[in-house]
This record gives C-alpha cells, structure tokens and sequence, in this order.
C-alpha cells in the first residue's frame, strides 16, 4: 500500500517553486495506477518522492505502514534495494553486460547467491518474452526489447512498489502497448504496488486506474 497524505515538495532558490501541494494518494497492492499529467507538473517528482529518492517539505508519506521521514539516506537506500523497483523512459541497461547480467543486478545488490539468482532471471527473462536472449548485448536489442528488460530488471527481486517514469516514451505505439500491458500484468501477478506516470492517455488506457495531476492537485480521471 502506498499512502500519501498533504504532500507538498518546494523547490528552493531565488524564485522558489512549489511543484506539489498538498497532494494525497492510496494506492493498494495488486493495482497499477497511471498518473496523467503535462511536463512540469511535478509526475517525477512524486515518483521520486515515493521511492524515497527525495523528500518532501510537509505532509507524510507510508509504504505499508512505513514512514520513510525518519529513516537517513542510507536506510531509505537498503529500503529500495529490496522494496522498490524502478523503470525509466531512457532505460538505462548498462551496455558492457548480457541481458541476464543487467536483470540480475538487483539480487546482485542484495547479495543473493546464484541459486537464487540464476532461476529468478530465468523467470523473468520468459514472463517477458526475452527467454532466448538472455545471452544478448543490450546493443543487440529493439527498442521494445530494451524495455521489456527493464522491465524484468524492475521485478526480478519481487519489489512491494514498482514505479514507471515514462516507460514508453522511445517506443513506437506497438512497442509501447505491449510494454504497458505486460507491465500491468506482471504487477497484478506479483501482487504489486504499482504507478506509472505519463503523458500519454494511450499507455494510461492500460492501468487499472488513472489519475490526473495539475497545478490545483490530483484528481480521478480517464484515459479518454
């Protein structure tokens, strides 16, 4: 479950600026959410909020009943490396090694050992239709398929929230639907937290619920 309640982030500086006011959400396990919204609306930034990456200037934020307020940076880093999974618009597979060798970061991260590792690759690499390319160089791969392996990177240590920062910007509309869905699918598998956010009421149509963020705060909303 993923609560906020008043959350407000202001960005300092010579001309401060309040990206989110008072902003409340629930999200429960099991849902993937789409937050719509234009550049600048701050959909980043409650994205980094959530994972911890940033902190916000008032209001509360729980993670199944976790207030991540009082936890210091490095606390908040163990906490993510276990619960968190994150996938981003750039991607951001590292080119030196195979597909297999980038989903399995994470559990690398968690010091797992390989009989944990090698079956829980595997898993995923097949749940996301990259079985036969596990041996691949990212360089070697669509740009759909870069996805995809972000993808089973975001989910192979089996995160309670799995967050999606504009997952199907570099992707042509075939490529994307097929990104959103799977994604969609793999959250209600696992039983996951999820919440995407995006411009796109296309990717959003695919989410089990859509929210709109503006100036004035989020809203419920639809893909259409």
């Amino acid at each position: 479950m993923i609560r906020l309640d008043h959350v407000t982030r202001t960005y300092k500086g010579p001309r401060p600026r309040t990206v989110l006011d008072r902003v409340s959400l629930e999200v429960a396990p099991g849902v993937l959410v789409a937050i719509l919204g234009e550049s600048g609306v701050g959909k980043s930034t409650l994205l980094n909020l959530i994972a911890g990456l940033d902190r916000p200037d008032a209001g509360t934020i729980e993670i199944d009943g976790l207030d991540l307020a009082p936890l210091s940076d490095d606390a908040l880093t163990r906490w993510r490396r276990t619960h968190v999974g994150f996938v981003f618009q750039a991607f951001h597979i590292l080119p030196y090694l195979t597909v297999a060798q980038n989903v399995a970061l994470p559990l690398a991260l968690q010091q797992q050992t390989a009989n944990i590792v090698d079956p829980r690759v595997a898993q995923m690499l097949a749940a996301v239709g990259l079985a036969d390319r596990g041996d691949s160089m990212p360089r070697e791969l669509s740009g759909g398929e870069l996805q995809r392996t972000a993808i089973a990177r975001a989910l192979v240590h089996r995160p309670a929230i799995v967050l999606a920062d504009e997952p199907t910007g570099n992707l042509d509309t075939a490529a994307a639907t097929h990104v959103i869905e799977l994604l969609r699918d793999q959250v209600h598998a696992q039983g996951a937290t999820g919440v995407l956010v995006t411009h796109s009421r296309a990717a959003a149509a695919y989410a089990d619920r859509v929210l709109v963020l503006s100036a004035s705060g989020l809203s419920e909303g639809t893909a259409s």
